[in-house]
């Protein structure tokens, strides 16, 4: 064999499957279509130069969290993560705004007579995360902890809706709403409560951080990393089809079940083959990058210190926003994830300048331009926004999957993540990372935990095959 593990693909998913075998002593080679490693988590001059803009990922509670990152100490490899004050802020029309700080305290405080309700619903969590994120982090089995998954569990799979008839006032349910919409699924179905619920323990455990430097930082961290344990890397070479790939006992496939097939299809069993074709994706997301010659001037003081911003206004009109989409439809105000790095880190533009980083959720493969949309839901917030805007480059969902293969239809969660794609995706088997072909695995997005910078579907993946081929 030349190789124990070839691992395709280096995004922070192959990333991690290639390291975590590399560590136990296999030889790996990884290997990446693009000339740099990333994935969803690269920098780029988008708009113009000096300003850097990250096209994808830019903001990372679950990096943050993930028990695999930070079992490497990637600061030793040159990251550094930083944390702006207030984690994610929800305007209201009013000029007021609902926040996340990393402390529950000031967080709950925000919520008036909420503070109780909220406080009981993530505080059980926090000081017993470190055992419940075995369970949270992988793929639907017995769990280590079962009565705490169950207490996690009873939530997690409640509708983000259903979990807001606890709460009374705009601001909890307005802050809720938008945490729960970073899953692109309505707000009404089951399981739309998981990713709120984790992303605000995660943030109250490790913050809402951005890479210096940017998103970039975050895969060439996890490169150099993955290079000082001895692994192979090269770049530059988009394999089409298994058979290119040199002798190995194993092969990591991070990539969605489109490209699964497409590389492996001949391989995988016709029952398989089947599986993946009934693999669900997402909605797709239309993303607007800004070079702007001041910083966003929202009327909420907490939404002006805040690394996130979600642009929505009150639970009901993102429930609304999401629902039409889910429909296929485009809605009037959409949901916006707004994000402006260069507030904290002076590196992203030129000095003087800021960046603005948003994307909302469109239908599948949508065509439309929703560019005057976001930019009115920006402008909504923080009246005057649109006459700072120095220049802006879009991203399409087509144009995303034409940067990253694995956004099919620019989803770039690799997959719905509904009850029926949440832990077992992207096909029911014994384990969701096996294939049907002796040594084939699969490591990305589309296998659980799921979408997001965390590493945590490739090393569940390589765990599998590891314990499968070499233990």
């Amino acid at each position: 064999m030349d190789y124990d593990a070839v691992i395709v693909g280096a995004g922070p998913n192959g990333l991690a499957a290639a390291i975590n075998l590399q560590r136990r002593g296999a030889r790996t080679l990884l290997i990446e279509g693009e000339a740099t490693v990333g994935g969803g988590a690269r920098t780029a001059e988008l708009t113009l130069p000096g300003f850097r803009h990250d096209v994808c990922s830019a903001i990372h509670p679950t990096g943050a969290a993930s028990p695999f990152f930070q079992s490497l100490s990637l600061e030793k490899y040159g990251l550094e993560f930083i944390h702006p004050e207030v984690l994610a802020a929800h305007p209201f029309d009013d000029g007021t705004a609902a926040a996340l700080y990393r402390s529950v305290d000031p967080t709950a405080r925000g919520l008036g007579k909420d503070a109780g309700v909220y406080a009981a619903a993530v505080e059980p969590l926090l000081g017993r995360w470190a055992a419940l994120s075995i369970d949270v982090w992988g793929p639907m089995r017995w769990p280590k902890h079962p009565w705490l998954m169950t207490r996690f569990g009873l939530d997690a799979l409640r509708s983000a809706e259903g979990f807001a008839r606890r709460f009374e006032t705009r601001e909890a349910r307005g802050l809720w709403a938008g945490m729960c919409a970073h899953g692109g699924i309505p707000l009404s179905r089951a399981t739309s409560s998981a990713i709120g619920l984790v992303l605000a323990v995660a943030g109250h455990v490790a913050g809402w951080p951005l890479a210096r430097g940017g998103s970039q930082s975050i895969a060439d961290a996890l490169a150099a990393c993955y290079r000082a344990h001895g692994g192979t890397l090269k770049t530059g070479w988009r394999v089409a089809t298994l058979a290119e790939l040199p002798a190995s006992r194993a092969v990591l496939l991070d990539v969605t079940p489109r490209q699964a097939l497409a590389l492996a299809g001949p391989a995988f069993s016709r029952l398989y083959r089947q599986q993946l074709r009934r693999h669900r994706y997402g909605p797709g997301v239309f993303k607007v990058d800004l070079a702007l010659r001041e910083p966003v001037p929202f009327l909420a003081q907490a939404a002006r210190a805040a690394g996130t911003v979600h642009l929505g206004g009150t639970l009901e009109e993102v429930a609304l926003a999401e629902s039409e989409v889910a429909a296929g439809r485009h809605p009037e105000r959409p949901f916006v994830l707004f994000a402006q790095a260069s507030r904290f880190d002076a590196s992203r533009a030129p000095a003087g300048r800021h960046t603005g980083w948003a994307y909302c959720h469109v239908p599948f493969g949508s065509t439309e331009d929703r560019t005057a949309a976001i930019e009115r839901q920006v402008e909504r917030f923080a009246p005057g926004f649109r006459d700072l805007i120095l220049a802006r480059r879009t991203h399409s969902p087509a144009q995303m999957q034409a940067y990253n293969p694995n956004y099919v239809g620019g989803d770039i969660s690799g997959g719905v993540m509904d009850l029926g794609q949440l832990f077992n995706r992207p096909a029911l088997r014994l384990s969701p990372y096996r294939t049907s072909a002796k040594g084939v695995y699969l490591c990305s997005s589309s296998t659980p935990p799921g979408g997001g910078v965390h590493g945590m579907c490739g090393y569940q993946a390589s765990e599998r095959a590891w314990a499968d081929l070499f233990a």
